[in-house]
């Protein structure tokens, strides 16, 4: 199995050949971040170990959102601090997908059509919350903007999960609807797609011609939510493809593999490598720019709220997790080690580390 990193070593001058004219800024920024990582350029920690009196160095991580080998523990924390917002209700996965014809327009504008696509997101399920005859409250639920499909061709979308229930601003009460049915997905797709063409009128762009009139939306019930928390959390901070599904790197051809979403069967594709590496860099997203974003009684702003319907409807609170930072032990004795000398730059990615998670 061959590293991201070792492709972009000796395939980085091809890439910017062939790619060059294409590349913004965050890309070229991405690769120093991912060609450095775990280098002394990243910082380095000198230890001993008094058991076996052993020297060790260990290298630093970058830190960058989208290197594949670090940011191991990002995952996992936002997956926690949703988990402790989950309610005893059911759960919806709302995506909401531009057609193929809207792509390039999209790649040209993301900073605005990024956050273009979260706006009609949002305004559309909160309008039918409040249309609902069941509900007819302020929703709450969680967005996040993925950028590919599983092949890692571009394909912008959005998924939203979403507790079928709301808390009516009148009346302070949770309002719930029944069943396994929230709405209907081609009526949210009409909705959507109404006010995507309102939001680049209103902008100054033109719709791209031709552009078909029907748009994908979908609406699956996901049970209690915790299988989409999951599944949306795997390509939140660690780039859209794990090392462990690049399968081959030989002759400058690489052959990645990936599980389609129709057939469910497990495929292959084999390219390369320059053009691979563009079909994974290509989704770098603009530098600030934040993937997932809570809406509603979800938002951080409205923990009061949250906890007025975690208390309405009778939820266990229990205290969120705390991670401290892991112990680096010895290699030859597993026995603890004593840090002897750290560089700048990893001293100040230790001190950045302490300030996030406490």
């Amino acid at each position: 199995m061959s590293s991201l990193a070792t492709i972009l070593r000796e395939q980085q001058s091809n890439l910017i050949r062939d790619y060059g004219a294409r590349m913004h800024a965050v890309h070229h920024s991405a690769i120093t971040h991912i060609l450095a990582c775990h280098t002394p350029q990243c910082g380095e920690i000198h230890s001993h170990c008094q058991g076996c009196q052993r020297d060790t160095v260990q290298y630093c991580s970058c830190g960058d959102r989208f290197c594949p080998a670090c940011q191991h523990n990002a995952n996992s924390d936002w997956l926690a601090r949703q988990q402790q917002k989950l309610l005893p209700v059911h759960y919806y996965l709302v995506t909401f997908t531009v057609p193929r014809q809207l792509r390039p327009f999209i790649w040209h504008h993301q900073c605005w059509a990024y956050k273009a696509l979260f706006d009609c997101a949002m305004a559309t399920l909160q309008a039918f919350f409040m249309r609902d005859k069941k509900l007819q409250g302020n929703a709450g639920f969680t967005a996040v903007l993925h950028t590919h499909a599983r092949n890692l061709d571009y394909h912008p979308h959005v998924h939203l999960i979403v507790p079928a229930g709301c808390l009516n601003p009148r009346h302070k009460i949770w309002r719930q609807k029944p069943g396994k049915y929230l709405f209907n997905p081609d009526n949210l797709a009409k909705v959507f797609r109404a006010k995507c063409i309102h939001a680049l009128k209103q902008a100054g762009y033109h719709l791209p011609d031709p552009c078909p009139q029907k748009w994908n939306a979908d609406c699956e019930h996901v049970g209690s939510g915790q299988s989409a928390l999951t599944y949306l959390a795997r390509y939140l901070y660690r780039g859209v493809i794990s090392e462990n599904n690049i399968l081959s790197y030989q002759q400058g051809m690489v052959t990645f593999g990936y599980k389609n979403s129709t057939t469910k069967q497990y495929q292959r594709i084999t390219e390369p490598a320059v053009d691979f590496l563009w079909r994974v860099l290509q989704h770098v997203l603009p530098k600030g720019f934040r993937r997932t974003r809570d809406y509603g009684f979800l938002h951080g702003n409205a923990k009061r709220t949250l906890l007025r319907i975690q208390l309405l409807l009778k939820v266990r609170l229990s205290p969120p997790p705390s991670r401290q930072l892991s112990k680096k032990c010895c290699p030859c004795c597993q026995g603890p080690l004593q840090i002897i000398w750290c560089s700048a730059a990893s001293i100040a990615k230790q001190t950045a580390e302490l300030k996030r998670t406490n």
